[in-house]
């Protein structure tokens, strides 16, 4: 900037010459210049002053429409989780092997209270205890005429509930609109399907998840937007698991039995088309889990197939039968001494009520269930080799059955395995498996020698693992088990037309302290059918039965489990599309007549 000088040469001259004073052009010019002074910073003040004022003018207007914002909107209940993060109430249904609906969503809605909004909270109170019996009049009263500015009222109502709320008429009781879990089926499959409970909530939303079963081993999946209309396929049969669980809860009552599994398999494509587990519960209203003080299993939120690992008896001497045949040391007509005394690391091994059968082929071993004779099939396997094949059967770690409850069923062998070990797993004592576990197993036999993993999901086509077996040893086995049926143990197992093949088992139940009941049983078949051509393996577990037949008491698997297996087949067979082999000659009840 070029200043103006106070004194400039020329006009001081000038007025030297003319006579006039000097000091007044300096005086002139210092005013100017504080003039132009003052103009400026008051220019500069004012630029300043329009700058702040239009930044408050900016501001208050943010805020101003923010608590605008805030005024139109609902109430929102504080959720812990991160800025910006959107609740995702989406979820994709859960279907049978032909595509009929097992869970699905349901809309509905929530009830909340915004207590500020209330006109008369005390009748507000009276209307909802009258709507919702449940609810604690004097705590609602308190909630509303104290701090509050938000609470739940119900987190799901139904649409008629909601129109009774809508009737009160106070405008403190709000409604949001909320995405719930259906299971149209009610109890049907409900230790399979598990439940689903909410998540992150909102007024406006609320976030589904799995709970249990394949709700939650396939939350992600359900979970996921790109999966919304891809429905996880399961490998379960609806009509067939109706049927399943109905025979089942006839026979547990008629059995007087405590509770109650069975597993029904594709022995090739190892698909579980049914499993139930009774005492069974409302996936729509799950039971909160049991509370310490009592055993586990009393809860009918435990799931007997996969988490009941029982010492489950005589089902497991065709393993030894099988294992010993496919060694080349014996084969089904080998003559086996089974006559006493037979005395193992100083116990002795005796039979079911004392009994001594003498000498018997391997097949009448099994035909007869004898102990000694499975015994000493065992020791001419040796430990080794008998731990290494249930090993391939798949009986020392948890099934791979997809449901997050079946981590929990791991089995229980001895610490040391020894002689006597090796003898008293032969015949099924001594090694705790859960049902699942030998369903899987017997199906290695059905199907030829191969092991396949139990699985809730649809499959195509056999799903066959490692050759366990071989078809020799996995044939003259069925033979074995088909005969059991016809002439041993299981005589009330027959179905007529489907050739049923099984092994009973009667194990004496452990206390929880150690030792065993002398009154209380877990009694097991697992069959296969058709015998001649194995398409299936079922496994029936009662846990405590006992009735009463020719004026004695019965407990054992013959008496008890076989029967409802029975019942069992019979029905789910025809729903299985498998037809029924009628002997040559049947007629079924028709008479020729001439004209």
């Amino acid at each position: 900037m070029i200043r103006t000088p106070l004194r400039p040469l020329a006009r001081i001259l000038a007025a030297r010459d003319k006579g006039e004073n000097p000091d007044t052009i300096e005086r002139e010019n210092i005013r100017r210049r504080h003039e132009a002074m003052r103009d400026k910073t008051r220019a500069r003040a004012e630029g300043r002053l329009l700058v702040l004022g239009a930044f408050f003018l900016l501001a208050f207007g943010v805020v101003g429409g923010r608590m605008g914002a805030l005024a139109l909107s609902e109430a929102r209940e504080p959720v812990a989780s991160a800025p910006g993060a959107r609740i995702a109430a989406q979820r994709a249904d859960i279907v049978d092997r032909h595509g009929r609906i097992l869970a699905t969503n349901f809309e509905t809605h929530s009830l909340y209270a915004q207590p500020p909004l209330m006109v008369d909270p005390v009748a507000a109170a009276d209307g909802l205890v009258a709507v919702f019996p449940d609810l604690d009049r004097d705590r609602l009263i308190k909630d509303f005429t104290g701090k509050r500015k938000f609470l739940w009222i119900k987190k799901r109502i139904s649409p008629e509930q909601k129109q009774a709320v809508h009737d009160i008429g106070d405008p403190g009781l709000l409604f949001g609109p909320r995405e719930m879990r259906l299971y149209p089926n009610g109890q049907l499959a409900a230790h399979i399907l598990g439940g689903a409970s909410f998540g992150k909530e909102g007024v406006s939303s609320a976030e589904v998840i799995g709970v249990a079963g394949v709700e939650k081993r396939f939350d992600g999946y359900l979970r996921d937007p790109a999966n919304g209309a891809k429905p996880l396929q399961l490998s379960l049969d609806l009509t067939v698991q109706t049927a399943v669980e109905r025979v089942l809860f006839g026979g547990m009552k008629i059995m007087n039995a405590k509770g109650a599994s069975a597993v029904l398999m594709n022995v090739h494509t190892g698909e579980v088309v049914a499993a139930a587990s009774l005492p069974s519960f409302d996936p729509n209203d799950r039971p909160n889990p049991p509370t310490s003080g009592f055993d586990p299993s009393d809860s009918p939120l435990f799931n007997r197939y996969v988490q009941g690992v029982y010492e489950l008896g005589s089902v497991y001497k065709i393993f030894t039968a099988a294992q010993a045949i496919d060694l080349g040391l014996v084969n089904s007509d080998t003559v086996i001494d089974t006559a006493g005394p037979m005395k193992v690391g100083g116990f002795r091994i005796g039979e079911f009520r004392n009994k001594n059968y003498g000498k018997l082929s391997v097949a009448d071993v099994i035909v007869k269930s004898s102990n000694r004779g499975t015994g000493r099939l065992a020791l001419h396997i040796g430990a080794q080799r008998q731990q290494e094949f249930l090993g391939a059967l798949g009986l020392f770690e948890p099934t791979p059955f997809e449901i997050v409850e079946a981590a929990g069923g791991h089995p229980l062998k001895p610490k040391n395995w020894g002689e006597l070990s090796t003898v008293t797993i032969s015949y099924g004592h001594g090694l705790s498996t859960s049902p699942m576990h030998l369903a899987a197993s017997y199906a290695a036999i059905a199907n030829g020698g191969y092991y396949v993993s139990p699985t809730v999901l649809k499959k195509s086509g056999a799903q066959y693992g490692p050759r366990v077996m071989s078809a020799n040893a996995a044939g003259q086995a069925r033979d074995m088990l088909r005969k059991v049926v016809t002439s041993g143990t299981a005589s009330f197992g027959e179905v007529p037309g489907y050739e049923v093949g099984g092994k009973t088992g009667t194990a004496d139940k452990p206390r929880p302290r150690g030792g065993y009941y002398e009154d209380k049983v877990i009694a097991t078949f697992a069959s296969v059918f058709p015998s001649s051509d194995p398409q299936f393996v079922l496994v029936v577990a009662l846990d405590e039965p006992s009735i009463v037949a020719y004026g004695e008491k019965r407990r054992t698997a013959g008496w008890t489990a076989v029967p409802v297996a029975a019942e069992l087949i019979g029905r789910v067979a025809p729903l299985l599309g498998l037809r029924p082999k009628l002997a040559a000659g049947e007629k079924a009840g028709i008479t020729l007549t001439s004209n």
